[in-house]
């Protein structure tokens, strides 16, 4: 399973992340892909204003898109600004969509988007092949959750009742 950090490094920018892809699925392997926007998009993005909560991918006749991602209008862009939730193509190599759909087609696999972020200047989604959690699963990532915080605090010297 890939971990759940975020990518980083100097010439990354994240945008927007999913939060809630990681709570609702187990991501299995990820993958980065550009993104196919037009120009008052690309600007919104800039401005961090773009949302991928109930976003997801598809492969349909060999090509990527992303669908429900809401992209806001960019307010300087007078008349050209698209429909904020539009599906966007994504850019991937020929194999990559290949290995991608194969993947998705097993029982229960399904492509979700993990964040936007800018990469050397441009556009990039990662995108996330995950299978659906139950609720005794969410329960559990719950759970593990609070324990890492609270030893993260007794380690710290500073735990819930002083000390």
């Amino acid at each position: 399973m890939p971990a759940r950090e975020t990518v980083q490094g100097p010439e990354l920018k994240i945008v927007a992340t999913n939060r809630r892809a990681w709570y609702e699925y187990e991501i299995l392997d990820s993958f980065e892909a550009g993104i196919a926007l037009l120009g008052p998009e690309v600007k919104s993005l800039r401005d961090g204003r773009a949302n991928l909560t109930d976003a997801y991918a598809l492969v349909r006749r060999g090509q990527a898109y992303l669908v429900g991602a809401h992209i806001s209008p960019y307010a300087q862009a007078a008349r050209d600004n698209p429909d904020p939730r539009r599906e966007r193509k994504l850019l991937l190599h020929k194999a990559e969509i290949e290995r991608i759909e194969r993947k998705v087609q097993e029982k229960g696999l399904t492509l979700v988007p993990l964040e936007f972020y800018f990469k050397n200047g441009r556009a990039k989604v990662r995108l996330g092949v995950a299978r659906g959690k139950r609720r005794y699963d969410k329960r559990e990532t719950i759970r593990r959750r609070e324990q890492d915080r609270e030893m993260q605090r007794a380690t710290r010297g500073r735990g819930r009742y002083g000390g």
